[in-house]
């Protein structure tokens, strides 16, 4: 889904998220964002290990 994207695309995508949360609160955003993936990601390692566990 992601692959398809292209640099214009993701020209676009920056520029709509300044416009809706201007420049101030862009860092703020971007922080929050790589927080939920990196939790997602810990969640997602600690299932798959406990899986591993279960078969075990």
């Amino acid at each position: 889904m992601l692959n398809n994207i292209g640099i214009p695309g993701l020209i676009l995508i920056l520029v709509i998220a300044l416009v809706i949360f201007g420049p101030s609160k862009l860092p703020e955003v971007g922080r929050a964002f790589g927080r939920t993936i990196k939790e997602f990601k810990n969640a997602t390692k600690d299932i798959l290990d406990e899986n591993e566990k279960k078969e075990s």
